[in-house]
């Protein structure tokens, strides 16, 4: 996913939101209708939120340092857990209490045609926000459902916009829905209602992103396709004749961090094996562009000791990813008792 897509998203998205607060925040002083003093705060919320991506982004981009020599690319993870916890606390919970208070206390909403007119126009720009955020995800969404894109993306601008932005829409037809019933039967209760189903919905989109972001900040490996292109890129077939183990690392959406232990002849020189070093980083980063850090580490392949396997020749990392791909989990006879790391080249 590139940098720039997801940043005119976002940008698309924050003059959105800003826009809209404004206008939401005139309509509840104006009519009274908690829906839009929740939805104001959502929106107002929602464009902090759109600050921290763009910070976020920023951060990344400085130069790796002795004290963080992998650079500074997670810091995009890092702003995209906050906005998680910003949506959560600022935006689902002020709505879950004010539509409590609501229904609690109700009162009747003034002035209607002041937020029926902001919830119109709020639709109709979200809209155009949501609409450039699924042209730029489609970029490089390729053939993936949106469920599995949101999961496996690496970079997490265009799934938080996503998400946002369907949140944004769903709790405006909420809110909508709200101040209509509340008018059509001048009972205020049903505006609260609306702003307490716009509470529960941005604590829902806020769990959501918080999982998905903290997996990413765990560490997450490279893709099912991207680990097959790095394995055919490695293995040259004369000297490295297959790969023993490897892990694969995501130090950034856009930075992936490539270590293996790779099988050579035993009768190649200390040159020969330099040499094919070489060649397979060249191969591996023409296969894989985002692969920034390689390792390769040669050994000796041994016949006796990847017989002891139940399928040594393979990647550890690579079976757990095609399980994954499958929606299973790696059965516990394709992990060796020392922690998965077979001794045989990939065939």
């Amino acid at each position: 996913m590139s940098a720039s897509g997801g940043t005119k998203a976002i940008v698309a998205a924050l003059s959105a939101n800003l826009a809209i607060a404004v206008a939401k925040f005139v309509a509840f002083l104006f009519s009274g209708s908690s829906s839009m003093l929740a939805e104001s705060v959502h929106s107002l919320a929602d464009s902090g939120n759109q600050g921290l991506l763009l910070l976020g982004g920023k951060k990344a981009k400085r130069q790796a340092t002795p004290e963080h020599p992998f650079g500074y690319g997670r810091e995009r993870y890092i702003y995209a857990f906050l906005v998680s916890i910003v949506l959560f606390s600022v935006g689902g919970m002020f709505a879950v209490y004010e539509g409590y208070e609501k229904i609690k206390h109700p009162h009747p909403i003034e002035a209607w045609y002041w937020p029926v007119g902001v919830l119109v126009f709020a639709i109709i720009a979200e809209g155009f926000s949501f609409r450039t955020a699924i042209h730029e995800s489609n970029q490089t969404r390729g053939t993936m459902s949106w469920t599995d894109f949101i999961r496996r993306a690496k970079a997490p601008e265009l799934p938080v916009v996503l998400l946002e932005d369907f949140g944004a829409l769903i709790g405006l037809i909420l809110a909508l829905g709200g101040v209509g019933i509340s008018l059509a039967t001048d009972d205020g209760v049903w505006d609260g209602i609306g702003t307490l189903c716009i509470g529960i919905l941005l604590i829902v989109i806020a769990i959501v992103l918080a999982a998905e972001t903290k997996s990413l900040l765990l560490g997450e490996s490279a893709g099912p396709e991207q680990l097959e292109r790095i394995k055919d890129a490695v293995v040259d077939g004369d000297t490295v004749t297959g790969i023993i183990h490897m892990r694969t690392l995501h130090l950034g959406p856009e930075e992936l961090l490539v270590a293996a232990k790779i099988a050579v002849q035993h009768d190649d020189t200390a040159t020969e094996v330099a040499n094919a070093i070489n060649a397979a980083e060249t191969r591996i980063r023409a296969a894989v562009p985002i692969a920034r850090v390689i390792y390769l580490e040669p050994d000796i392949y041994s016949a006796d000791a990847a017989s002891a396997g139940t399928n040594p020749g393979r990647s550890p990392l690579a079976a757990d990813a095609e399980h994954l791909a499958d929606g299973e989990r790696p059965s516990d006879a394709e992990r060796l008792p020392d922690g998965g790391e077979p001794s045989g080249p990939t065939h």
